[in-house]
């Protein structure tokens, strides 16, 4: 039986810059941590694909993360049931072993290339690789406008919303969740909550990975609302509520104001809130907040509201097109190294390293079939 693959994302483009979670990923790196080095297109994303999917075909779990800058390529996966991870450790997620030798090592795939035939493109390397970090600075400055005009949206949004009937809400969901048809006790324990992203702004637009992430879960709580009714309050206290009680809950936040949730999940109970709109049409309960938006907002305000989502679709444009140029700059980048990489010598890499997590988790799972019996 295969086993069961996750697509999420470990950081993202956001107002902020790149925002990473990635120390969430390496949290599952419990037996080793695999930190794979090299420049572009030698085939870091391949690699980590290749020993994801062979894990999937032998029954393993394994979360698959995706880069927002191209989100057809991987910055790590892990697979769960062995604690086993591998992880892109190039810029702009800087990751080093934490103890070499011991629980993580390096992969540098950079020894497979021809270093002496490299450096006649060295001016262009370098002048590519100053155009990609141009264009990511002025996307990440036109994301800034957009949080600010998105944010003048919700202030004007938040003058007309009742919150006592949202709290009120907020609290007969949770009593539902907790104290109804689950019959939920209290652990003793606080719960954790893990953080990633279920959605990026990429080179083709924005990307969802929210089915992937809910797939399994049965009782879905869709959220509709628009920006500033309060969904990604109204689910960190859920979240908060769950993790009083002993729950863990995986919280996936939002590409332009990071801080923001799109969706929880609570995966003991196999519950999940989501606002992401490919659960409009696809739950089992549905939460309505622009019920609670009571007051008639004059022609003035909704006048300057008309004006704002203009001028927020435009600048959202705008930086997605920079997003989108900086990865033809780095496609074009990667052409002065691909043609002097030794491909077979990666290939060979590949056996090795899958054969030493095979033996990584095939002992794992010894173990565990042994404190079974």
């Amino acid at each position: 039986m295969k086993g069961n693959m996750k697509h999420v994302f470990p950081g993202g483009n956001t107002s902020e810059g790149f925002f990473s979670y990635y120390s969430f990923l390496l949290e599952k790196g419990t037996k080793r941590i695999f930190v794979v080095k090299g420049g572009p297109g030698v085939g870091k994303s391949t690699l980590m694909k290749k020993i994801g999917n062979r894990m999937v075909e032998m029954g393993y779990d394994v979360e698959f993360h995706h880069c927002s800058s191209d989100h057809h390529s991987l910055d790590g996966i892990a697979v769960v049931d062995a604690g086993i991870v591998m992880v892109d450790g190039t810029a702009p997620h800087i990751v080093d072993p934490k103890y070499p030798g011991g629980l993580d090592e390096i992969i540098n795939l950079g020894e497979f290339w021809d270093t002496d035939a490299i450096q006649h493109n060295v001016k262009h390397i370098i002048a590519s690789t100053n155009e990609v970090s141009r264009l990511f600075a002025r996307a990440y400055r036109l994301l800034s406008a957009a949080r600010a005009v998105a944010e003048n949206m919700m202030a004007i949004t938040r003058q007309s919303m009742d919150f006592s009937a949202l709290n009120m809400e907020t609290s007969r969901l949770a009593k539902k969740i907790f104290e109804g048809v689950y019959m939920v006790e209290s652990s003793g324990r606080t719960g954790v909550a893990r953080h990633l992203f279920s959605c990026a702004y990429t080179p083709e637009g924005f990307v969802d990975f929210t089915d992937s992430i809910l797939q399994e879960i049965r009782e879905i709580v869709y959220l509709e609302g628009e920006m500033g009714t309060g969904r990604s309050v109204f689910m960190e206290k859920i979240a908060t509520k769950a993790m009083e009680k002993g729950f863990d809950v995986e919280i996936y936040h939002l590409p332009l104001i990071p801080s923001k949730i799109g969706t929880i999940v609570i995966k003991e109970l196999q519950v999940a809130l989501t606002s992401s709109e490919s659960f409009r049409n696809n739950h089992q309960e549905s939460v309505n907040l622009n019920r609670h938006v009571h007051t008639e907002l004059s022609s003035s305000l909704t006048q300057e509201l008309n004006s704002d989502l203009d001028l927020f679709g435009h600048l959202m444009h705008s930086g997605m097109d920079c997003i989108h140029q900086a990865k033809q700059e780095h496609d074009a980048l990667e052409q002065y190294y691909v043609p002097y990489m030794n491909f077979k010598a990666v290939e060979e890499k590949y056996e090795e390293i899958l054969s030493r997590i095979l033996d990584i988790a095939g002992s794992e799972a010894c173990a565990a079939e042994k404190q079974l019996h």
